[in-house]
């Protein structure tokens, strides 16, 4: 019996690796993919998506989801991805349209039509915040939540604190996180040094002449010199595919641990930092009350902190051969 997976995806460069490797497992049936605006407005995110459905010649629905975050000005991440999010390579329009149904509607239906669903975010957590608003007993009827976001404990990617899906829209984020859900955070740091890919790997990918492994590089070539702008290294970064790695396996991290986690909302400082309590130090009674207290109304989540970087690149491999 496959697992069921619903994505939820602002579809640019590295979502759309992602999906392949989702579609392509073969022990996985992703029963919907919801999108959003993020890295793209919603309609390029859709398009987008819909997209690399039938670059897979899946058929997976697409059902179109927020055009903006709950309070903020939508701030979309072009510079990273390209304009059209896949790179500007000039990809033409698929052939099926979204579904008509909203993406908050198809995550309830969906969660409530498959207890134990696994959910992938890739993006800002708009859609799945106002399908718990409207329905909060969804979280009891979800098996995993792997959430691609944040920074746990590091620096981040669009400000010295925050990733940039959870800085996006980070009231969103707390409520999912406050939200009782089996929460798996994937941070951005997961995708960056070994995690890279290099030239020669980069080539390897190319060898393989699928029409999958062909798009997955090309597609990612504006992020690669924006990633290389960004943090000095040079090679392809991945954190939605390490993330949907991890979905698929999570024996691929190497170190988890469950801490308290909280988002902040109120500081422009800190805005979208994911609050980790890596030490436990709402458990130590020595600690201020206050802490305590703000600290105990997170929800507890499993944090990867490391993984094996030799068998997230041999997964990504098997995807796209």
């Amino acid at each position: 019996m496959p697992r069921p997976f619903l994505i939820d995806t602002d579809t640019a460069s590295d979502d759309a690796v992602a999906l392949i490797m989702a579609m392509r497992a073969p022990d996985v049936q992703v029963v919907a993919i919801t999108t959003v605006a993020g890295n793209v407005p919603v309609e390029q995110s859709t398009r987008n998506a819909l997209y690399v459905v039938e670059l897979c010649g899946a058929q997976v629905p697409v059902y179109a989801g927020a055009d903006k975050p709950l309070l903020r000005p939508y701030q979309n991440a072009t510079w990273f991805h390209g304009s059209d999010g896949l790179g500007e390579h000039g990809y033409p329009a698929p052939h099926r349209a979204a579904e008509p149904l909203h993406a908050v509607d198809a995550i309830i239906q969906t969660v409530e039509a498959n207890p134990g669903l696994v959910i992938v975010t890739l993006a800002p957590l708009t859609n799945l915040a106002l399908a718990l608003a409207k329905k909060p007993s969804i979280a009891r009827q979800v098996g995993r939540c792997v959430i691609m976001g944040g920074a746990p404990c590091c620096e981040g990617n669009v400000t010295p604190a925050a990733e940039y899906n959870i800085w996006v829209d980070p009231e969103a984020a707390r409520m999912v996180m406050l939200s009782g859900m089996p929460i798996e955070l994937i941070g951005w740091h997961l995708s960056r040094g070994e995690s890279v890919l290099n030239q020669r790997e980069i080539e390897s990918i190319e060898a393989f002449k699928t029409k999958l492994a062909h798009f997955a590089i090309e597609c990612n070539s504006h992020a690669r010199r924006a990633y290389k702008i960004q943090t000095g290294e040079d090679g392809i970064s991945l954190p939605d595919p390490i993330a949907m790695c991890l979905a698929l396996n999570p024996s691929v991290g190497t170190s988890w641990s469950e801490h308290y986690l909280d988002v902040e909302t109120h500081s422009d400082l800190t805005r979208g930092m994911t609050v980790v309590d890596r030490l436990n130090v709402a458990d130590d009674e020595r600690n201020l009350p206050v802490w305590e207290r703000v600290i105990r109304k997170g929800n507890k989540a499993k944090i990867c902190w490391t993984l094996d970087a030799k068998r997230w690149k041999g997964a990504l491999f098997a995807a796209l051969r």
